[in-house]
């Protein structure tokens, strides 16, 4: 049973602005709660769709765009139920970590949560047992945050044995999203994400990364923004028009050959840009050392080929930080 309570009735019609009010009690406020934003748009039958950004609280394109959505979509354009939570692990977002300061919860690590456990555990609780039932799909908005550069892309996840209609739709509809490039996770889930959750919930999962480096650029945040768009067009909540785009470039995450990793601190020199293809043995870039200018860099090279798809922000790394992703076409 959760303790989260909620401002929100979720069989109302129209326009509801409230809460989730997620229990934390602290020597400075014995009663306390965390309030996690919530809007419900609601106008009769049809599509039920949640959708949600700052899982991760240093990643701003979701969150930015989800805002924007609720401030300019009237209840009387679409038809359905839309759930929109734009800061989804709030405490992150006001921190702007990836990680809540509350907790050191990783919120896309903890699914399916506990009830009665630390905030973040008790917001995956919430959503993967009493959003995720009330919906057919959820639309995950991610980025590189403040570590990483992501080439955006839009990804969908599902696992070997899914039914052939979540498939068929989770397929089609990333591939309307109008991003040049989507990512394909055909696998078994990590339980502790929420694709896991929605896997479990036998929902449809959209996701992506849109950009990173803790930035807003423009042309990402309009990406964004459309992709939300056509997802709310494609499943049939509004009549906005979905205009005729190419088909986009599938790739997929092929396994730990995949990333490259800091062999010690210093400063890392890419020497890589992302979308650049690369083959196994290639220079990925070089770790120097300034304080100590007269010792020999480190060469970096990757154990795969591929699409370099992210790559390292800040130049200071330590050993273990990722430097770079790369992904495989598919057909």
């Amino acid at each position: 049973m959760t303790q989260v309570s909620t401002t929100i009735d979720f069989d109302r019609e129209g326009r509801q602005h409230g809460w989730l009010r997620v229990p934390h009690s602290v020597t400075r406020s014995a009663y306390g709660v965390v309030p996690v934003p919530i809007v419900l748009l609601k106008n009769g039958e049809g599509p039920r769709i949640l959708l949600t950004a700052g899982n991760h609280g240093d990643e701003y394109e979701g969150q930015i765009a989800l805002t924007r959505l609720v401030q300019r979509l009237d209840p009387g354009e679409m038809r359905g139920t839309l759930i929109v939570i734009p800061a989804l692990n709030a405490p992150a977002a006001r921190a702007g970590t990836r990680t809540s300061p509350l907790d050191e919860g990783n919120l896309n690590r903890v699914f399916p949560g506990d009830p009665h456990g630390e905030p973040t555990w008790q917001i995956a609780d919430y959503v993967e047992n009493h959003l995720l039932p009330r919906v057919e799909v959820v639309g995950d908005f991610h980025c590189g945050g403040a570590s990483l550069a992501y080439r955006p892309h839009a990804s969908t996840h599902f696992e070997p044995d899914a039914s052939d209609d979540l498939k068929r739709r989770s397929q089609e509809g990333v591939r309307a999203l109008g991003v040049p490039h989507v990512m394909i996770f055909e696998q078994r889930q990590n339980p502790g994400g929420l694709p896991g959750a929605a896997k479990r919930q036998n929902v449809v999962y959209l996701g992506g990364e849109y950009g990173g480096t803790g930035s807003l650029p423009a042309a990402n945040l309009a990406l964004t923004e459309r992709a939300v768009a056509r997802l709310l067009s494609f499943f049939g909540m509004t009549d906005a028009p979905l205009e005729p785009l190419p088909s986009p470039q599938a790739l997929r995450i092929f396994g730990p050959r995949a990333y490259a990793y800091a062999p010690e601190a210093g400063v890392f020199v890419s020497s890589v840009e992302l979308g650049q293809e690369v083959v196994a043995g290639d220079l990925c870039g070089e770790v120097l050392f300034p304080e100590n200018p007269e010792r020999p860099g480190i060469p970096v090279r990757f154990d795969g080929s591929g699409v370099v798809v992210c790559k390292r922000h800040p130049a200071r790394v330590e050993p273990g930080d990722c430097l770079a992703q790369l992904a495989e076409r598919l057909p």
